[in-house]
């Protein structure tokens, strides 16, 4: 059997330009939206580290690194890899196909990068370069953290759809495209621009049609 995982995105890191959420729970959890209007087969949806969490009960081991500078660093990639393990011995899977939305999407390729079983990787406005993003952003850079795209030839012979928004303004398609030059040529990687959509709209509503082109 085969088991799709859904992995959501950062969250609330951030209150403002330099003010560190104290929860990091999304607001609207787009990966598990797309989850639910997925058609089809064993569905598991994958909060992040630290989210999900009551303000003044978070677990003593959740940091602001783990949500800000080390966001798909070892330690929260280990712990996803941990739980997706106890999903696919819940569903006796075999194989596995990896769904991210933004940062989501960053730590699919590097989970992939580290199993055997991931089949195919679906990425929704996904950071796949978080070198090329901050520095090109004049964001900070993200110190504690892996870059998705120096695993690209890793896994470029396995199938990705890499989705991006014409009109994201937070991860535009340059990132996707810096993340593909990663990958030797006749990898499996396709890109995908959708060219009315933005960071958060309109994925939902168009997430039949997507799969289904990119199965095509």
């Amino acid at each position: 059997p085969r088991l799709t995982v859904f992995l959501e995105g950062d969250g609330l890191a951030y209150l403002g330009t330099h003010r560190v959420s104290p929860d990091p729970t999304p607001t609207a959890p787009m990966a598990l939206r797309l989850a639910l209007v997925h058609p089809g087969g064993n569905i598991a949806w994958l909060a992040r580290p630290c989210q999900y969490l009551a303000v003044n009960s978070v677990a003593p081991a959740c940091e602001p690194r783990h949500w800000t500078s080390d966001r798909y660093g070892p330690q929260v990639i280990a712990s996803l890899d941990q739980a997706i393990d106890q999903l696919k011995s819940r569903f006796a899977a075999r194989e596995l196909v990896l769904v991210g939305y933004s940062g989501g999407g960053a730590l699919a390729v590097l989970l992939a990068a580290r199993r055997s079983d991931v089949v195919s990787i679906i990425t929704v406005a996904a950071p796949l370069d978080t070198r090329f993003w901050t520095e090109s952003r004049h964001l900070g850079p993200l110190r504690g953290s892996l870059n998705p795209a120096d695993s690209a030839d890793r896994i470029a012979a396995i199938p990705q759809l890499h989705l991006v928004g014409g009109r994201d303004e937070v991860v535009g398609v340059d990132v996707a495209q810096a993340y593909l030059r990663h990958q030797t040529p006749g990898g499996a990687a396709r890109l995908v621009v959708v060219p009315d959509a933005d960071h958060a709209c309109c994925w939902v509503g168009e997430w039949h049609r997507l799969i289904q082109s990119g199965r095509s």
